[in-house]
């Protein structure tokens, strides 16, 4: 199930280290390639002879030993998983905030695989507001967090805060190495933030979107493994890497970058927000202020979501409705309109979604009739809810 699959372990200073050995002699038991980093502190737990011995590779402690340099950018691009396992309050903190004082949080901080953590703490030390705001920080930045067990804990107490068994982390491993999987071989076209439209050489049309949506939709499906084009307006974001960027600044321009890109894809996820009028005549030089009052003359852009739905043969269109009123009912009727297979919804009548917001709050509705509500979360976690129900609804 994972061979050949390249797996990166974090070891921090928590007495569950102890089952670690146990999770990498599993995880090289069923194929995979292991490659183990410890914090100082950990090593007060296990010893890096023990997790070297089991995983058959030299563990690394210090970014510079011997005059050699560990290439923490490198260990991180080289893994198709980074695992922290046991994370400990202290490292949870670390991620949490940025803070770079090991080679673990070097590695952490330069990685672009995905990363999955195992908690493991006293009780009390879960349960305090700090911690769960660390982990709130976790669920935001999209890693694939595993719960803590309840049972017996290093203090004497039983309550909630053990690391996960190396058997259910494994397990987990498995599935999101399935999940990654899911978009093997497909082509998703996913198109972001807003377009411009000039009225002069200065000035143009344009709205509040940020991109942050179609951006994180792009991340999540090139983590499923699926070959991602991402066509994106005007917008202050960095390239994902492992993705290919068509940057445009008008919806004419979106338009045709679609279409020269559709009939080669599986899915197109139309999350940019296009403008859906245009300056008629747009004026060559700059204008001048000169009276009180300035007449433009609009006209309406080419619809993409209607013209990738009049033309898809097997593929999966998906399309955004942005509404302030009646928003179920404007939805739906964008769904039929535009010959999609789903319709997101949002509402700015939502706090804490719609543009420029890090989080997002929404509901799918799909061409069968289904209707899936979601709770207020990250947009990385919004990315993931949607492909989840693309994909339950390719199996059917």
């Amino acid at each position: 199930m994972l061979k050949g699959k390249k797996i990166l372990i974090g070891v921090t200073g928590s007495i569950a280290a102890y089952k670690t050995a146990s999770l990498v002699r599993l995880l090289v038991k069923q194929g995979a390639t292991v490659k183990v980093i410890m914090t100082p502190g950990a090593g007060q737990f296990i010893t890096p002879l023990t997790l070297s011995t089991v995983s058959g590779n030299p563990v690394l402690m210090q970014l510079t030993e011997n005059d050699s340099w560990a290439n923490h950018v490198m260990l991180g691009r080289w893994a198709d998983l980074f695992i922290m396992a046991p994370l400990s309050c202290n490292t949870l903190a670390k991620m949490a905030t940025g803070i770079c004082d090991n080679l673990l949080m070097a590695v952490y901080l330069s990685a672009t695989c995905p990363v999955m953590i195992a908690p493991a703490m006293d009780e009390d030390m879960w349960m305090h507001p700090s911690t769960q705001r660390n982990m709130k920080a976790m669920e935001d930045a999209g890693h694939w967090v595993l719960p803590v067990a309840y049972g017996s804990l290093a203090s004497g107490l039983t309550g909630k805060g053990r690391m996960a068994e190396p058997e259910t982390i494994v397990e987990e491993v498995e599935q999101f190495f399935h999940r990654v999987l899911s978009l093997k071989d497909k082509h998703v076209l996913i198109t972001a933030g807003p377009t411009y439209e000039p009225i002069d050489p200065v000035r143009f049309i344009g709205n509040h979107s940020s991109g942050l949506m179609g951006f994180a939709l792009a991340e999540a499906a090139r983590n499923r493994g699926a070959r991602v084009t991402l066509v994106t307006g005007p917008v202050q974001l960095r390239d994902v890497p492992g993705v290919e960027m068509v940057r445009v600044q008008t919806a004419d321009q979106m338009y045709e970058a679609c279409h020269r890109i559709f009939a080669d894809c599986n899915i197109a996820i139309m999350a940019a927000a296009v403008a859906d009028y245009k300056v008629a005549e747009p004026a060559q030089e700059k204008i001048k202020k000169k009276d009180n009052t300035l007449a433009v003359n609009l006209v309406k852009n080419r619809d993409i979501l209607q013209s990738l739905g009049a033309i898809k043969k097997n593929q999966v269109v998906v399309g955004f409705a942005l509404e302030t009123n009646h928003e179920e009912a404007n939805a739906l009727k964008k769904l039929e309109a535009k010959n999609a297979d789903f319709i997101v919804l949002n509402s700015l009548r939502d706090a804490g979604a719609g543009f420029g917001s890090d989080t997002n709050k929404i509901t799918i509705f799909s061409k069968e009739g289904a209707r899936f509500s979601f709770e207020l979360k990250s947009k990385q976690a919004v990315a993931e809810d949607i492909l989840n129900t693309i994909a339950s609804h390719e199996k059917h």
